[in-house]
Order: C-alpha cells, then structure tokens, then sequence
C-alpha cells in the first residue's frame, strides 16, 4: 500500500522558516517524480516545486528563490525548505507522487498525480 505522509506543520510571523517533510513508503521511490502542491481556503490546489530522481527540481514562480525542494531517496523522504514566509503562503500543503520523470508541464498540475498524502498546514502571520 502506497503511504505518504507529510510533517511540519506550524504557525509562523512573515519571513520566519519552516521545513516540512514527507515520508513515502510501499513504491520504489527512486522512480517517481515528487511534488509539493497547496491549496489556500476557496481555492484550488497549487504547484510549488517538483524534483525528479535525477535531483531535476522546478518551482512556482510565487516561490522561486525562498522555497528550496529536496528529496533523499535512501530512506524515501521528500522535504521542502521555506524561508521568508509571506502571510500569502498560508494553505495546507501536500506532497504527491507520479511514476514518471517531472520534465513535462504537467508536472505542476495537482491532476497528473498518481499519490497524495494528506496535508499538513502552513500559518503565516503578518
């Protein structure tokens, strides 16, 4: 049974950091491309990062230069690294995974995910 599980939730002020975590386990990793996605109340789950098997990431360009995505395929961990968090950050965030490389457009679209965890929750206060 294919599991993910993500961790790090919490509550921060503006330009305060948080890394979250996502333990994968019941497929072989190494072989699938893995995203972090969010959704804000009212509105749709959103890309943030993807990172390939080959290290290969891509980023949102609402992101790009303050989030930082990695993966360590020994013991099947996905992680994102936010620093400078915006009140606009808020949402629940979710991990997901695709058995497949990331360099398509559709890697940034929550529908062409195969496996999702169940989120774990961003607070950012200004």
């Amino acid at each position: 049974q294919v599991r993910l599980m993500e961790s790090g939730a919490d509550s921060v002020q503006s330009g305060g950091s948080l890394r979250l975590s996502c333990a994968v386990s019941g497929l072989t990793y190494s072989g699938y491309c893995m995203g972090w996605f969010r959704q804000a109340p009212g509105k749709g789950r959103e890309g943030v990062a993807t990172i390939d098997s080959h290290g290969r990431r891509a980023y949102s360009d609402s992101v790009k230069g303050r989030f930082a995505i990695s993966r360590d395929d020994t013991n099947n961990s996905l992680y994102l690294q936010m620093d400078n968090l915006k009140p606009e950050d808020t949402a629940m965030y979710y991990c997901a995974a695709k058995r497949a490389g990331c360099y398509t457009s559709g890697a940034m679209r929550a529908d062409w995910y195969e496996y999702w965890g169940q989120g774990t929750q961003v607070t950012v206060s200004s």
